[in-house]
């Protein structure tokens, strides 16, 4: 299946740009990130220690090795450079096989910040890669994306999304701060609900609550 045909029959009417959470009907926002303190911006910091543990753990609830993905980057710019960038920083380096790179598609659509954009200036290159969890380095992947304010190396500042075709599901780690969890129905992801509860931000706990406690109705 196309992946523009993938997403109108899994998650219809639905823009693919942050912040997931907030713009989709089943969500969960997690906390990555606790007490960040400017003291805690070093390489293997306990604070991104804990990052990573709750980015990886989220991740390898959600991905079985075998799992279908399709793994997403947006680049937003205009220029070939940046392009070329992307390409070689996110794909080159973290994909296991260079064969797997051969299904690696390239499209540029319009910006998706239209409202930051008012001369309309700007393109979104957007890659798409169809691959299964076990082709990526997902942890290094993951790390590098948890770096990308913290100014340290590797990071990454494109948006990255992994979005699972077996359970259909879109993970999305914003930075060190948290990660959004969408899915087209509650029941894929209520164990992930239940099990990391404990992670979910309280500044969004209650939204929350009411689509896993109080029952779930698809609105037409």
């Amino acid at each position: 299946m196309h992946f523009n045909d993938y997403m109108r029959e899994n998650f219809p009417n639905f823009t693919l740009r942050p912040p997931l959470f907030y713009r989709w009907k089943v969500g969960i926002r997690f906390e990555l990130g606790v007490n960040y303190t400017i003291e805690d911006a070093y390489e293997n910091s306990p604070y991104l220690q804990g990052v990573y543990r709750r980015a990886i753990t989220l991740f390898k609830a959600l991905h079985a090795e075998n799992d279908d993905l399709y793994i997403i980057v947006d680049a937003n710019g205009y220029s070939k450079r940046q392009m070329l960038g992307c390409k070689l920083k996110v794909f080159s380096r973290y994909v296991k096989e260079k064969s797997v790179l051969y299904r690696l598609n390239h499209k540029t659509i319009p910006y998706i910040f239209p409202e930051d954009d008012e001369e309309g200036t700007y393109k979104t290159h957007r890659f798409i890669l169809k691959c299964k969890t076990s082709d990526f380095k997902y942890i290094s992947l993951l790390k590098a994306i948890c770096n990308q304010d913290m100014g340290i190396r590797p990071s990454i500042s494109h948006r990255v999304y992994f979005i699972n075709i077996n359970r259909n599901t879109i993970f999305h780690v914003y930075d060190d701060r948290g990660c959004d969890l969408i899915a087209a129905s509650p029941e894929t992801i209520r164990e992930i609900y239940n099990k990391y509860n404990d992670w979910i931000l309280d500044y969004d706990r209650a939204q929350i609550d009411r689509v896993f406690k109080n029952g779930y109705e698809n609105p037409d």
